[in-house]
């Protein structure tokens, strides 16, 4: 077992409570109130609005790109329609708005005020100053918005260039494996860690019809075997995936060092432990629940 395999797992933990920690928002009442309140009043409007602001007022066809595994006809249904509604700035001050009421809520005042706080928020920033630009748009585009002062806000921010930076690194790898979007949402499914189908239907907008084809691809491809599960070979793909998204996206972990990856783990994971314990997530969110 080699240091560069034990340093590429401590980045792939230490990225998994940030994400859950970034991804509490996408779940919260605080940010369709926020929105609604400015007139995006659609759930899949809402998300895009939220995620897409930091590009601009892009179109669909950005959109889907960057998001990857949304169907297209979704996207186009509500992007560039929202910007008509609201602006990127306007959207971008309503997540933050959001964003504050529900780690407050989640967590605490007593946490969000902590020492604790600042010192996550102090190792996510440093770790994110080894973030790269190139071929990552959803990084990049967020690299360009200010840090906020708020120690919460601060870590919530550095959680987001983190999350974005691996995904856009991940992505680059699921076109090289030759998955498209619903094929990289059905293998990651089937590992048990991916989004419940339902899920995939209602957020992704794709139907069961066309989970069904896809399934049907991959099987073909020997990736799924005949009740839905991996097989080795689907197996070997999606573990290989993550190994070249580790190698990807090694730099800002190496820069903070195993010593704050850490102790930025421990940190996060006790945040993201307490707000899943507030019920941040959906109890049949992922498929192994």
């Amino acid at each position: 077992m080699t240091t560069a395999a034990i340093d590429a797992r401590a980045g792939r933990r230490c990225h998994n409570v940030l994400n859950s920690l970034h991804s509490t928002h996408y779940f919260s009442p605080d940010l369709g109130r926020e929105l609604g309140a400015l007139g995006v009043t659609d759930a899949p409007a809402v998300n895009f609005a939220a995620r897409a602001a930091a590009l601009g007022p892009v179109g669909a066809g950005a959109v889907t790109a960057a998001f990857y595994n949304y169907k297209h006809d979704l996207v186009a249904r509500h992007v560039p329609a929202v910007w008509q509604t609201v602006t990127p700035e306007q959207a971008l001050a309503a997540r933050l708005r959001a964003v504050d009421a529900t780690l407050r809520r989640l967590l605490g005042e007593e946490a969000v005020a902590s020492a604790g706080m600042a010192e996550a928020a102090e190792l996510a920033l440093r770790a994110a100053e080894g973030c790269t630009r190139s071929a990552r748009p959803l990084y990049s585009a967020h690299a360009d918005l200010p840090v906020p002062d708020a120690p919460h806000l601060a870590f919530w921010h550095a959680a987001t260039l983190l999350r974005e930076h691996r995904g856009d690194g991940h992505l680059a790898v699921l076109v090289a494996a030759d998955l498209d979007g619903l094929e990289a949402l059905v293998t990651h499914t089937a590992t048990g860690k991916g989004l419940a189908p339902k899920w995939v239907f209602s957020t992704r907008g794709w139907t069961r019809e066309e989970w069904d084809a896809a399934v049907g691809r991959l099987r073909e491809r020997g990736l799924i075997d005949a009740d839905g599960a991996l097989t080795e070979e689907g197996t070997t793909l999606r573990e290989g995936i993550e190994r070249e998204t580790d190698r990807l996206d090694a730099a800002p972990y190496a820069r903070l060092g195993a010593e704050g990856v850490a102790r930025l783990t421990e940190l996060a994971g006790g945040f993201a432990r307490t707000a899943l314990g507030a019920g941040a997530f959906p109890a049949d969110l992922l498929a192994g629940r």
